[in-house]
């Protein structure tokens, strides 16, 4: 049995060595295209975090009688330059058209001595925007003038004296998480959804060619003419298809690995530090955890390509599976969805969620034994059958 499972799984590797398009997709692309996405993502918001932080705001004020050193404050802040603008009415076209990337309007008091309240306008849509923060910064400066100028006043001259009357309740956070976990949870859901992709990728043209490709050519019949068994056929060819997605998925973490070791150093604040915590036995244990996802995905594929009477019905049959791939994938990117014993029964749902949790370093041991253990059952269900599509003439040379 081991000799005819082994003749199939040469001669099928073979051929998928010699198709250009499958290395691309196994090969190439998850060894470079991770660390080049990771390296660009990384360039791009840290030079749109510096850009956006130190880009010079142009604003207008309306209202300023009513405030005091408003105008002053801002006139004499770096990266702020006032502009001109007739009526308040013009704000809203004004930020639209980048006349301005702000416009504060004070509020009349409601009495004397009473709260200033400031409007502010702005864009809110981009997620790099630092205008709210920025003049937050300098109302906040301002803030603390009035509110000193005011205590003193009435009498309180000394600085601990006016910070207790200003503030008598202070609330101060002591997080218990560590920062590992902390941003684990925030960024550890794109890269299982990457891992699982390309495992996908991997696995999906050998899957095609290895079945439908050959009833295309014409060369399944010289197969079935050769004296081994169909289920050590079907075996054979699962073993190719299986061995292209545990590549591909391997070949991932290690360009996730070799930038980690060349670019890590150069991350800065809390991402370096977690990025950089990411150790060796975490990147085996995810590549684990995507062992039976190729196991999975080498038979799903396969029984469609079996099914299938060429390669272009084979590609429209497995194009809408794409999205019950990625949609399970994503779920671990979603705020509020967690590893349990219910999520864990979700297939490939249950592989991205684990991946995030050993990548967080939170990873409850006992449930990624049963997902292990769920997903290879998942994975011999769909290699039984394709075994009977296999057995099948009617499925093998159907019109």
């Amino acid at each position: 049995m081991r000799s005819g499972i082994l003749t199939v799984f040469r001669k099928e590797l073979l051929e998928v060595g010699r198709d250009r398009k499958t290395l691309i997709f196994m090969i190439v692309l998850p060894l470079l295209l991770i660390p080049l996405i990771i390296q660009i993502t990384t360039d791009f918001v840290a030079d749109a975090e510096q850009e956006a932080a130190s880009a010079t705001l142009d604003y207008a004020i309306f209202g300023q009688e009513r405030l005091p050193g408003l105008a002053e404050t801002f006139a004499s802040t770096p990266g702020f330059e006032a502009v001109p603008l007739d009526d308040p009415a013009q704000i809203p076209q004004a930020v639209t058209d980048g006349r301005i990337d702000l416009a504060l309007v004070v509020e009349p008091l409601a009495q004397a001595g009473g709260q200033h309240v400031v409007q502010l306008h702005y864009n809110n849509a981009p997620l790099t925007s630092k205008v709210k923060p920025r003049t937050n910064e300098v109302l906040t400066r301002l803030g603390s003038d009035v509110r000193r100028e005011r205590l003193e006043a009435l009498g309180l001259g000394d600085p601990a004296l006016q910070l207790g009357v200003a503030e008598p309740v202070v609330m101060v956070e002591r997080g218990t998480a560590p920062m590992r976990e902390v941003l684990g949870e925030r960024i550890g859901g794109m890269l299982p959804y990457m891992f699982i992709i390309f495992c996908f990728l991997g696995a999906m043209y050998p899957a095609i060619d290895l079945a439908a490709g050959e009833k295309e050519r014409g060369t399944l019949e010289t197969l079935l003419l050769v004296p081994i068994p169909r289920h050590q056929v079907v075996l054979g060819k699962f073993l190719v298809v299986f061995t292209a997605g545990v590549v591909s998925a391997v070949l991932t973490l290690v360009g996730l690995g070799g930038w980690l070791a060349l670019k890590g150093d150069e991350l800065g604040g809390d991402i370096g530090a977690v990025m950089q915590s990411i150790g060796a036995t975490d990147l085996v244990l995810i590549a684990t955890m995507l062992v039976p996802t190729a196991a999975i995905f080498a038979a799903l594929l396969l029984c469609i390509s079996i099914y299938a009477k060429s390669f272009k019905e084979a590609q429209s049959y497995i194009a809408p599976l794409n999205m019950l791939v990625i949609l399970p994938a994503f779920l671990a990117m979603l705020p509020g969805v967690e590893l349990n014993w219910k999520t864990a029964s979700i297939p490939i749902a249950n592989i991205s969620l684990a991946i995030k949790e050993l990548i967080k370093g939170t990873m409850d041991y006992s449930v990624l034994v049963a997902i292990l253990g769920s997903s290879t059952l998942l994975a011999a269900i769909l290699l039984w059958i394709s075994t009977l599509w296999f057995r099948r003439e009617d499925v093998l040379f159907r019109q």
